[in-house]
């Protein structure tokens, strides 16, 4: 005949590791989702920390163009106006005029946007400057022995 008492003890055990399976399946989903919830704010300040930075950029971008417009205005007011000085100057001035409002008004993201579509619309040629660059940047920065 089975023994009642070892019966209740094999239930009572087996009640107790389904409870304490239980128990760390809820564990575990807690620290799953306080990780997701840990992960999704850190996220969120990154995004929000690259967003100022970016602003910080554009800023800047629009407050040099302002200054290289203002150098072009001195230019203006004090170099010669005539002669060959004189129109070497006038066109110097009006490169940084519009440089200057090129800036001001597109800043970095608009600067940005417009090298994407040059690139996307001449890709090869694309290809090649950046070719050079790179083997620019190579030379100079190479060691010489």
């Amino acid at each position: 005949m089975a023994n009642p008492t070892m019966s209740t003890k094999s239930g009572s055990t087996e009640h107790k590791a389904e409870d304490l399976l239980n128990k760390g399946k809820e564990a575990a989903s807690t620290a799953y989702d306080k990780g997701k919830e840990v992960a999704s704010n850190v996220y969120d300040k990154a995004k929000d920390a690259a967003k100022n930075v970016g602003k910080q950029a554009d800023d800047a971008t629009h407050g040099v163009g302002k200054g290289i417009e203002s150098l072009a205005s001195t230019m203006r007011e004090n170099l010669p106006r005539e002669g060959v000085v004189g129109a070497a100057s006038s066109k110097v001035a009006q490169g940084l005029e519009a440089t200057g409002q090129y800036l001001e008004n597109h800043g970095l993201s608009g600067m940005a946007q417009d090298m994407t579509t040059m690139i996307r619309n001449n890709p090869i040629p694309a290809l090649f400057v950046a070719f050079a660059a790179g083997f620019m940047l190579a030379r100079v920065t190479s060691a010489r022995s």
